[in-house]
């Protein structure tokens, strides 16, 4: 019988990183991927794994917030949690450790290294539900009294023996049986205690309520862990891990209680400590970028709260580079530490200072009946950091340039969004002369245009004729051959020239009018397939197609009658690219979409693979012809290792999948000449041609020549 593999959910908003990494534990683990956190969660709901992998910076909620999700979740908090990362700073790993991870890698990432470490952790898991289980059949073998002498004493053996304290009583509470583990770590000898009730362990920090849902929950539940707070013979209060597990009889009444602890008050003050330093700027001593948003959340829901105003300060120091530069790091650590105090003695109890890093700090002022009420307290920051520092023989002095904001504002505002303002605002009081404050004018942020005005501007563009297609080439540079062309939207403005896809596509992703636009690309590009066909130029064309477009009911039966309507168009001339995230957001619709399409002649291209979440097995499922390499490994490749590392994945993957894959980005013929040596013929980008008018193309087509550099010596070309 061939052995479960052990189930790793790797969640990264681009697991392209742990690619690599995926591809050289594939033997040992099923691997299975998300990209983003919400994502994550709901995979680790539906199928449990035994490790999570978990990148940090994510859009959405981060890798912290998903950890802490995990924790709290009975059916997840104990699954292991091992972050991967590219953020090297210690506070980082702190907070990590800090929120239960089992451990912490940095990128780039050691295959090997990590490959025993996930070995390990796995391991341990193993053991500690291996142990867990034994004390469990442990406390059963002592209530029946039924167990084989052999088992007998494996079981005595372990209560002897075992690091934990174990505790015995009957269904009245009344201790028959401790372990020396128990005298050990509560000071009371195995005769102190029998007969007695737990109760005389009792540190009164429990409330009547913990203990009533304590023991509600073992009698219907059968077991109940948790951390509690105990006291020891002496008098002293400490932490322990407790698990109690209800012993039944035959008749499935309860006979025993048998209790499992373990001392973790020095892991708790521990823990305390890697809570402060993940909360608290090593430096300063203030809070960081962590404690600081928290705070201005509370801060922001008060003043919603209170009808009242919020203001956000953003401060930059002037001169603070120049005094590092010339009396050193020391004496520019004393000049924050210094200023840091000034600063925070003039703000009131109830305002927060935060250091973010460098010479940067934020001021959260609470509390203000109006922007006016914040004036003196801006102008007492300002004279605080301004304030001059001695430091040996040196009388140092600096600024501050300032930026404010206010909450809350006529339209919803997010954290976040404050603090862009208030930095926004800072850079033009460093331009309007420094060492002093810039309130941000929210009547003139460009960045408050109405969506709803773009969207109609480009469905204007569409009805106006605007909006044209580009062809890119696709090549086989080993041959020589043109194998097709891409389709690319652009803009012709009239005012503003041609406009790249990046400039509105974005807009319109999640309106209807994605699908208009997906129609008339389909469209157009069908009628210019005929064009070259009556000019004697057979070219394959393949056209994007967003995920909204895909997943509309009715999208085979209307690309079959746009296919109808182009009677001269034959089977093969059409393909289309889906990008390997929409592909993977309805797997089954997907690739049933996808066949049916075969049926039509059309088939699928999985764009910009590389960078979605898919695991190997969704792959097999989907039945796409091609795959197309992510441009922006392959740009870098020649510099970057571990970009090529994950071409050759890639390709080794499309190989042992019987896919054809092509590279795009190709923008040098080195990089055309190092994808031969890898294995990869087909090729787009800029090093071939770039995007070209359909009217280009037919010249380009019977002018193109592969570079010498990608043919063998004595190759002859067609």
């Amino acid at each position: 019988m061939t052995p479960v593999k052990p189930t790793i959910l790797a969640i990264d908003d681009t697991p392209v990183n742990l690619l690599t990494l995926g591809a050289a534990l594939k033997h040992d683990f099923d691997l299975q991927m998300a990209t983003s956190g919400e994502m994550g969660l709901e995979l680790a709901r539906q199928n449990p794994p035994d490790l999570i992998l978990l990148d940090i910076m994510m859009p959405g909620i981060d890798g912290f917030e998903t950890c802490r999700r995990l924790k709290a979740e009975p059916l997840l908090a104990d699954i292991p949690v091992v972050f991967v990362t590219a953020l090297h700073e210690q506070a980082f790993e702190v907070k990590g450790l800090a929120l239960g991870a089992w451990d912490y890698i940095t990128k780039p990432i050691q295959v090997d290294t990590a490959r025993q470490r996930i070995r390990n952790l796995l391991e341990r898991e193993r053991l500690r539900k291996q142990v867990a289980l034994q004390l469990d059949q442990l406390a059963q073998e002592l209530a029946e009294r039924q167990a084989s002498t052999n088992k007998l004493k494996l079981a005595a053996g372990v209560f002897t023996t075992a690091r934990e304290g174990i505790l015995i009583t009957d269904t009245d509470g009344t201790i028959v049986d401790v372990n020396e583990a128990f005298s050990r770590i509560t000071g009371f000898a195995r005769q102190e205690v029998l007969g007695q009730n737990p109760r005389i362990l009792g540190s009164g920090l429990q409330s009547p309520e913990f203990y009533t849902a304590m023991w509600r929950e073992l009698l219907t539940k059968g077991h109940w862990y948790g951390e509690i707070w105990n006291r020891r013979k002496s008098g002293q209060v400490y932490a322990e891990m407790l698990t109690i597990t209800t012993v039944r009889d035959e008749s499935g009444q309860p006979r025993n209680f048998v209790a499992l602890f373990s001392d973790i008050t020095a892991l708790k003050e521990h823990e305390t400590e890697l809570n402060h330093m993940a909360h608290y700027d090593v430096l300063t001593g203030l809070p960081n970028r962590v404690l600081l948003a928290d705070r201005l959340r509370q801060g922001m829901l008060q003043a919603e709260r209170r009808g009242q105003l919020l203001a956000v300060v953003f401060l930059d120091l002037d001169g603070f580079k120049g005094v590092n530069d010339r009396y050193g790091h020391e004496a520019g650590d004393q000049l924050l530490m210094a200023v840091a105090r000034n600063m925070k003695k003039s703000l009131r109890e109830g305002d927060t200072l935060a250091r973010l890093g460098g010479d940067e700090f934020v001021a959260v002022l609470a509390d203000l009946d109006n922007a006016a009420a914040g004036v003196p307290l801006l102008g007492r920051l300002l004279e605080a950091a301004a304030q001059r520092t001695v430091f040996g023989e040196l009388a140092l002095k600096v600024s501050a340039s300032m930026g404010v904001t206010f909450f809350p504002q006529d339209v919803d505002m997010e954290a976040d969004q404050l603090l862009r303002q208030a930095d926004q605002a800072m850079y033009q009081a460093k331009l309007a002369g420094k060492n002093r404050f810039q309130v941000f004018d929210t009547q003139h942020d460009s960045g408050m245009r109405s969506r709803h005005e773009s969207l109609e501007r480009i469905r204007l563009a569409l009805q106006a004729n605007e909006l044209v297609l580009f062809y890119q080439p696709k090549v086989n540079m080993r041959t020589g051959t043109v194998m097709g062309a891409e389709a690319l939207i652009r803009w012709q403005h009239p005012d503003k020239g041609l406009l790249p896809p990046a400039s509105f596509l974005p807009l319109i992703e999640d309106s209807p009018l994605a699908i208009e636009i997906g129609e008339w690309v389909i469209e157009t590009a069908l009628r210019q397939i005929g064009q070259w066909r009556s000019q004697g130029l057979l070219l394959r064309v393949s056209v994007n197609v967003g995920a909204r477009q895909l997943q509309q009911s009715n999208f085979v039966t209307r690309l079959s009658d746009t296919l109808a309507s182009h009677p001269g168009i034959q089977s093969g001339d059409l393909s289309i690219e889906v990008l390997e995230t929409s592909a993977l957001q309805d797997l089954a619709g997907v690739s049933l979409v996808i066949a049916q399409c075969k049926d039509l002649g059309v088939d699928f291209a999985l764009d910009d693979f590389g960078t979605g979440y898919s695991s190997l097995t969704y792959l097999k499922r989907l039945p796409v012809s091609l795959l197309k390499m992510d441009q922006s490994f392959v740009r870098d490749m020649l510099i970057d290792p571990d970009n090529q590392a994950i071409l050759e994945a890639v390709i080794g993957l499309a190989r042992a999948f019987r896919r054809a894959v092509i590279a795009e980005g190709v923008e040098t013929i080195a990089h055309g000449t190092r994808l031969l040596e890898m294995g990869c013929d087909l090729a787009q980008g800029y090093g071939i041609a770039r995007p070209m008018p359909a009217a280009a193309v037919p010249d380009w087509v019977a002018s193109w020549r592969p570079d010498a550099a990608w043919s063998p010596p004595g190759t002859v070309r067609p």
